[in-house]
């Protein structure tokens, strides 16, 4: 199931505020503080203790396939 661009539009990362990268359906971003929020069955999890921190390797790729 994907996120409604307009959905996407207003959620924002529980942390910053600041918006979030769709990628492929599969998880929210935030490139600043290089965090995954999960989508679990459609729904995202914007609860920051459920985001997982991104090393350097992974940000890139993540960045890579939100582009795409």
């Amino acid at each position: 199931m994907a996120i409604d661009q307009t959905l996407l539009s207003i959620l924002a990362c529980p942390v910053d505020k600041g918006p979030l990268l769709l990628v492929d359906g599969e998880l929210l971003y935030n490139p600043r503080l290089r965090r995954a929020y999960p989508i679990a069955n459609g729904i995202p999890v914007l609860l920051a203790d459920d985001a997982r921190d991104v090393d350097d390797a992974e940000h890139d790729a993540i960045l890579a396939r939100a582009r795409s």
